[in-house]
């Protein structure tokens, strides 16, 4: 191999995983649809999300888990189902849900569809090989291994029965991941979200993923689930995916929510470009249409809780892949997600951290791109009467007198010197780009 092409092919692999220079923003099926998600509900929400949304920045449109399951039903799981397969032990698109992957064109056609939009396409997996494939001692594509050289049969998921883990000590392991990457990339996946990888962690599977995104030349962004991921493993998700999840699944109730005030927090300092922690999906709008958890409902999240839910993800810097059928979205959920001075503090801001916690008050603070302002985000946690939320400029790095902005209205609220209370009723927020006067 010639010098020329030692130095390039490291500077190809860079630029692979460098997808995600801001925290991705998509839809995914999973909140309104589950296991069930047909083709034609996909188009529907790309289509939306192409006339509504993507002027914003939103761009993925991901179908979750079980595409593979001809007879997916909502509430659960079907355990030992009979999934779609390829003679190499290779999941497929179940052809009576997506009608256009037949002939072995898999994902392909909607993928073209989604792109033709101007969006992204991704999918669900499920770390590891089907246990079809291992029953039936298919081979790996190109190699002269097959399923039972590879499975780890000890290593399942604990809930939910397709897979066998890969052991990726074994010759044949890395060549599995590669072969299921190959097929994706030949599909025009750009976002792959493989689950039962980062809680437990399971490090080799992850790196033979990850290793296989970058040899298949296809730019991919990597997200790992579920959470809540282990904050001392941060340089290990860093260097291998670019987004991961720190909380467990996330519905619409308001102890899941406060809960992630916990749980985002020790992440404080590790949000930066290609490596965003992940709250997980936003389940606002119309969910539980055939879902795992709840029914046919709008989001039970009050007006006020839906706000302090995209406050808190949007100074975090987390991931916003919203969970509702964006077809239904009334006016008021449209506004919530298209309001671009809230998605600025989570597509431009820098260096979120929580600046402090004092019982039922907490604040966040990060650096806004112009280098010389502050977004800051205040939150009302608890259950009592209203709090109020003191924060002193010098606290975020400022001093003397601050234009104060309201993002959520879209207005200055006025010159503030030294510092500001600002009064919160319970599960209540406010979000603030504060400006110093020159």
């Amino acid at each position: 191999m010639s010098a020329i092409k030692l130095l390039v092919l490291p500077c190809v692999a860079a630029l692979l995983h460098a997808q995600a220079p801001t925290p991705p923003m998509g839809w995914n099926s999973w909140d309104c649809y589950g296991t069930t998600v047909t083709e034609d509900e996909v188009k529907a929400n790309a289509e939306y999300m192409a006339k509504h949304l993507a002027a914003h920045g939103w761009k993925y449109i991901v179908v979750d888990i079980q595409w593979s399951d001809a007879q997916a039903k909502a509430h659960g799981y079907r355990a030992n189902a009979e999934l779609n397969m390829d003679g190499f032990g290779r999941l497929l698109p179940a052809e009576n849900r997506f009608p256009s992957s037949g002939g072995g064109e898999g994902f392909k056609p909607l993928a073209d569809a989604v792109h033709k939009l101007g969006l992204k396409f991704g999918i669900h997996i499920m770390r590891g090989i089907p246990r079809q494939a291992v029953r039936g001692n298919t081979p790996i594509q190109g190699t002269r291994w097959k399923a039972e050289d590879v499975a780890d049969k000890s290593s399942i998921c604990q809930w939910n029965t397709d897979m066998y883990g890969v052991d990726v000590t074994k010759e044949g392991g890395q060549e599995y991941y590669d072969s299921i990457v190959k097929l994706y990339a030949g599909w025009g996946v750009d976002f792959i979200k493989a689950d039962d990888m980062a809680r437990p962690l399971h490090a080799g599977e992850i790196e033979a993923l990850d290793k296989a995104i970058r040899k298949s030349g296809r730019p991919m962004v990597l997200s790992l689930s579920p959470g809540p991921a282990d904050v001392k493993q941060a340089a290990f998700y860093a260097a291998h995916a670019q987004m991961w999840r720190v909380s467990d699944d996330f519905w619409d109730r308001w102890v899941d929510l406060k809960k992630n005030f916990d749980l985002m927090a020790p992440w404080s300092g590790h949000s930066r470009e290609n490596s965003w922690p992940d709250g997980d999906m936003l389940p606002l709008g119309r969910i539980g249409i055939r879902a795992e958890r709840g029914d046919d409902r709008r989001s039970r999240f009050t007006p006020v809780e839906q706000q302090t839910l995209m406050s808190l993800w949007a100074i975090a810097r987390s991931p916003m892949m919203f969970g509702g059928d964006l077809p239904s979205n009334d006016p008021a959920t449209l506004a919530l997600i298209t309001n671009d001075e809230v998605l600025a503090v989570n597509q431009k801001g820098s260096k979120p951290r929580e600046l402090f916690r004092k019982g039922e008050a907490i604040a966040w603070v990060s650096d806004a791109a112009d280098g010389k302002s502050k977004y800051l985000a205040v939150f009302h946690s608890g259950e009592g009467p209203t709090v109020d939320v003191r924060v002193d400029w010098t606290e975020i790095g400022l001093s003397g007198t601050c234009v104060v902005r309201d993002l959520w209205k879209k207005a200055d609220t006025g010159r503030v010197s030294e510092g500001q209370t600002f009064s919160l009723s319970p599960h209540a927020s406010g979000l603030y780009r504060i400006t110093p006067v020159k």
